[in-house]
């Protein structure tokens, strides 16, 4: 694992963590690399149950490495772009679809593809002194890294225009209004609280929330009925599992369930 991204694994959680901070975060092609190989084991890992998603210093993430962007553009634009093929797309993929919960602790400014990596998470425990910015009209591109799906799913599609075609920074507080943020915490507590979320997710049933964020992705553009049938195939998954049968013992006994993630 590069030293740009930090993976650490304890108790059920892992934590995997941006580590430019003299250049905020910003994502050159090695980080990029690193950052979606760290979120594919993440997702592969069974001994995973849930994960942290952060930066270091005072930024989450600025999005793509612009000095480093305009040196590949001078010398091949079509490469230059199949990073979004290449490295964002299965990135986001795999933070959105991973059987397991996904907090994002916002330690600072999240902008572009930072920001789009932050929506793909279930949970954005965001620092007061935080922001988002959906910069990529700022230098005239379109959205990706998911923004295009994740953000009108937030805020709606009149709103997620907006702030794709205007983009500005949106404070913690405002973005808590719109929905792109769970929690708003003081900055200095924004690991604690991410890693209190993670924790309590870590400890519940992991297939039941597999199933809750693949249903929810699926009824988003899907029929009543479509939606209806995927909820009968799912609940099955989730009535078959470990969990599921300690939570209906628990609840006989009048004891906490203890659940083993199965």
């Amino acid at each position: 694992m590069a030293d740009n991204v930090l993976y650490d694994l304890a108790d059920g959680v892992a934590t995997i963590t941006l580590n430019r901070a003299d250049a905020m975060n910003a994502l050159d092609t090695d980080t990029k690399v690193a950052l979606r190989d760290a979120v594919l084991r993440a997702a592969e890992d069974d001994q995973v149950r849930a994960v942290v998603l952060t930066g270091t210093g005072r930024a989450f993430c600025v999005g793509q490495d612009l000095k480093q962007h305009i040196e590949l553009l001078q010398k091949s634009p079509e490469a230059t772009f199949a990073t979004v093929s290449e490295h964002y797309n299965p990135l986001v993929t795999a933070l959105a679809t991973m059987r397991k919960p996904v907090v994002a602790a916002v330690n600072g400014v999240a902008a572009g593809a930072g920001a789009a990596i932050a929506f793909a998470c279930d949970f954005r425990v965001v620092a007061d002194t935080a922001g988002f910015n959906l910069a990529f009209a700022g230098v005239a591109l379109t959205a990706d890294s998911g923004a295009s799906w994740t953000l009108p799913r937030l805020v709606g599609h009149a709103r997620a225009t907006e702030l794709l075609m205007l983009p500005e920074t949106i404070p913690a507080a405002k973005a808590l209004e719109l929905g792109l943020a769970t929690r708003v915490v003081p900055a200095d507590q924004v690991a604690a609280a991410a890693g209190e979320l993670a924790a309590k997710l870590a400890s519940g049933p992991t297939v039941a929330y597999g199933a809750i964020k693949e249903s929810l992705a699926y009824a988003a553009d899907h029929s009543i009925v479509d939606a209806l049938a995927k909820e009968d195939e799912l609940q099955l998954r989730a009535g078959r599992s470990d969990d599921h049968r300690i939570a209906v013992d628990a609840f006989l006994t009048k004891q906490k369930p203890e659940f083993t993630g199965k």
